[in-house]
C-alpha cells in the first residue's frame, strides 16, 4: 500500500480500524490517471484526490475566489 494510500486510509478509519462515514466519494474519472472528488460530511468541504502511477496528492478543491468547495448540507 502506498504512502497516500494509507493516509487515506487512516483518513477514513477509527484508531480500531472501523470504517467511518466521515468522507464520501462523489466523483471518479480515469483508471491510470484517477481524478476524484471527496466531500467531508462534517464540514462539507470538497476535496480532489489525483493519483498517476504511484505519485497521489489530496487537497482541499478551490473556487476561483480560492476558497474551498463547500457543499450545503451534504448527506
Amino acid at each position: 500500500m502506498s504512502k497516500i494510500s494509507k493516509e487515506i486510509w487512516f483518513m477514513n478509519h477509527d484508531s480500531g480500524g472501523n470504517l467511518m462515514d466521515r468522507f464520501k466519494k462523489t466523483y471518479v474519472q480515469g483508471s491510470l490517471e484517477v481524478f476524484e472528488i471527496w466531500v467531508d460530511t462534517v464540514t462539507g468541504v470538497n476535496y480532489i484526490f489525483h493519483r498517476n502511477g504511484n505519485a497521489a496528492g489530496f487537497t482541499p478543491l478551490l473556487d476561483e475566489n480560492g476558497q474551498p468547495v463547500v457543499t450545503p448540507d451534504f448527506e
